[in-house]
């Protein structure tokens, strides 16, 4: 079964989205990547749309942006 991911980069919006999120969507439907400790997924969260963090990417491709914690830029 394909997951949503949720990408971020542990600053304290990001955290938490995470918390609130993951209240909301079942673990098990949802991945969890910190781009600020796996920086080689940055490229893989651009690809997806992912402009800034926290972001949620739905398994139809759709990119939800939440609040604003940082640009991808910035986690570069």
């Amino acid at each position: 079964m394909k997951k949503a991911i949720f990408y971020h980069a542990g600053c304290p919006v990001c955290v938490s989205a995470e918390k609130d999120l993951l209240n909301l969507i079942p673990k098990d439907l949802v991945e969890v990547i910190h781009l600020g400790t796996d920086k080689s997924k940055i490229k893989e969260a651009e690809n997806a749309g992912v402009l800034s963090v926290p972001a949620l990417v739905l398994v139809n491709g759709n990119v939800l942006h939440i609040n604003f914690g940082a640009s991808i830029e910035d986690v570069k």
